[in-house]
Parts: structure tokens; C-alpha cells; sequence
């Protein structure tokens, strides 16, 4: 296995990373009316992702690095939602590209908090 050297070298933190750009594009989309309400929320919930991986990645030790997991966990869930939301709003045809990129993420980093544990 590659060494890893910062979090930028975690296929996971790359991934969240494409996740964001894809949510800041759907979010295009969105009514101006909705630019302070789900737009700004499910840009800064995807943003979190990534940020809280490079955050924990940079603690010391594997039990805080876990706890930024989870909480780029919970981001991902929340980001989950919003786009239900969305969807249910008629703000989008379909979610299901942004779910399987969901999925994927999830799977990611339940994996590496479970090598950490």
C-alpha cells in the first residue's frame, strides 16, 4: 500500500472533494429564491465532508481521526436529505448519480473508521 503522507492522498477525501463540485452544479439548477435556504445548506454540508476528513486527518492519533469521520458521516447523511428534499420540491428530475456517489462516499469512510478502530 501507498504511503500516505497528508489527506489529500485518501481516495475518500478525493471523492467528497468531486462530491462537492457535483452538489455546487445541482445546486445551480435551483430556483434564486432558494439561494439562502437549501442551496447554501447543501453546499456547506458537502463542504464539511472533505473539511472534516483533512481535519481529523491532521489530529493526532486513530480515535479523534474516527470522530471526524463520523462527523463527515453525518454531513453526508444530512446531504442526503437535502437532496430529498429537493427532489420532492420538484428542484431536480432525479438524485440518483448524487445517491450512488452517497453510497460510495458512506461505504469509504465506514471502512476506514473501521481499520482505524
Amino acid at each position: 500500500m501507498d504511503e500516505i503522507k497528508s489527506h489529500k492522498d485518501l481516495k475518500v477525501w478525493q471523492e467528497s472533494m468531486d462530491f462537492v463540485v457535483m452538489i455546487y452544479d445541482i445546486t445551480e439548477q435551483f430556483p434564486s429564491k432558494e439561494a439562502f435556504g437549501l442551496t447554501s445548506q447543501l453546499r456547506r454540508a458537502s463542504v464539511s465532508i472533505p473539511s472534516n476528513i483533512a481535519e481529523g486527518a491532521g489530529r493526532k492519533g486513530g480515535k479523534e481521526f474516527s470522530r471526524f469521520l463520523y462527523i463527515a458521516l453525518g454531513s453526508l447523511s444530512e446531504v442526503e436529505t437535502q437532496l430529498e428534499i429537493a427532489l420532492r420540491l420538484q428542484y431536480l428530475k432525479n438524485v440518483e448519480e448524487a445517491n450512488k456517489r452517497i453510497y460510495f462516499i458512506r461505504n469509504m469512510l465506514s471502512n476506514l473508521i473501521k481499520s482505524l478502530n
